[in-house]
C-alpha cells in the first residue's frame, strides 16, 4: 500500500460511534507505529480532512469532507436516487433498507430507510463500512465483480464477526456460484447476530458491478412469506437503481424468480 494510500485509509476508522480517535488509539487499529500515524495524520489535517479535538489529544474529520460531499452530490447525485430506491424498499417489505456503494475492498452505506412497521428493527449507521466476506452485499459484489478482484480480496485475512461469518474460502466461493445462479446473496447472522440480509447487485455503465441494494431484518421475523416479498422487491429494486444511476445489466446477470 503507498503513501497516499495508507493516509487515505486512516479516515475509514471514524464512525458515528467512534468519531474521536487519538493518536495511541489509531495507531493500535491501523497496526501501524505512533511516529508514522502522527506524520499522516499531520498532513490530513494540513489538507483539512482531519482536525484536532480535546487540546489536541483526539481526532476527528475535517471540514473538508463537507466541500468534497456537496460537490460530489452536485455532480453525481447517487445518494439522492439510493434514498429513493431505499425508501420504495422499505415500505414494500416493512424491513430496513440499504444502498452500498464499492470503496476499495469494502462497501460503503450511502443510503437507508426504516420501515417503522415493527418496534424491533435493525438499525444502520450513516456511511456505516460493510465488509465484503461478511454481509449479504459482500457477497453479492464478490460474485459478480471481475474475478482477479473477488480472488485478491478474499486472499486478505477474514475477520470473524459473528457465529455466522463464512471465513473459509472455499464455501464462500461456493456460494458465489449460487448467487450467481439466483441473482441474489442471502445472509444469516453473517455480520451481526440475529440478522437475516438479502442483497442484489447494482452496476455501472461499464456493466462492472459498483455495489449493492439490500434488506435486513431480525431473524425471528424472516418467515417464508417474508423471504419471498424481500426477494420479489429486491429483484425489481435492483435493475430500476442500476439504469437511475446510468448502469447496464451485464448479459451475465440471470435473475431466478423467487421461490414461494
Amino acid at each position: 500500500m503507498g503513501t497516499v494510500s495508507k493516509a487515505l485509509s486512516l479516515l475509514n476508522y471514524f464512525s458515528r460511534s467512534q468519531s474521536h480517535i487519538g493518536l495511541s488509539e489509531m495507531a493500535r487499529l491501523t497496526g501501524m507505529n505512533k511516529t508514522t500515524v502522527h506524520r499522516m495524520l499531520t498532513e490530513l489535517q494540513d489538507q483539512g480532512f482531519v482536525e484536532q479535538t480535546n487540546s489536541g489529544r483526539e481526532y476527528r474529520l475535517g471540514p473538508a469532507f463537507l466541500r468534497l460531499a456537496a460537490l460530489r452530490e452536485a455532480t453525481v447525485p447517487r445518494r439522492d436516487l439510493a434514498q429513493s430506491v431505499a425508501d420504495d424498499l422499505a415500505m414494500r417489505t416493512g424491513e430496513t433498507a440499504h444502498v452500498s456503494l464499492l470503496h476499495g475492498e469494502v462497501l460503503s452505506t450511502i443510503a437507508y430507510a426504516y420501515a417503522h412497521q415493527h418496534g424491533l428493527q435493525v438499525t444502520m449507521d450513516d456511511a456505516e463500512i460493510l465488509p465484503l466476506h461478511a454481509t449479504s452485499s459482500g457477497h453479492v459484489v464478490l460474485a459478480y465483480a471481475d474475478p482477479s478482484f473477488a480472488k485478491a480480496a478474499l486472499e486478505r485475512p477474514l475477520e470473524a464477526f459473528s457465529s455466522g461469518t463464512l471465513t473459509d474460502r472455499k464455501l464462500i466461493k461456493a456460494k458465489l456460484d449460487d448467487i450467481r445462479r439466483d441473482g441474489f446473496a442471502e445472509a444469516i447472522s453473517a455480520f451481526e447476530t440475529d440478522v437475516h440480509t438479502h442483497a442484489a447487485p447494482l452496476f455501472d455503465a461499464s456493466q462492472a458491478c459498483i455495489g449493492a441494494v439490500a434488506v435486513a431484518a431480525p431473524s425471528a421475523r424472516m418467515s417464508a412469506e417474508a423471504r419471498t416479498r424481500i426477494r420479489t422487491a429486491l429483484l425489481d429494486a435492483s435493475p430500476r437503481l442500476t439504469r437511475l444511476m446510468g448502469g447496464f445489466l451485464p448479459p451475465s446477470y440471470r435473475q431466478k424468480e423467487p421461490a414461494a
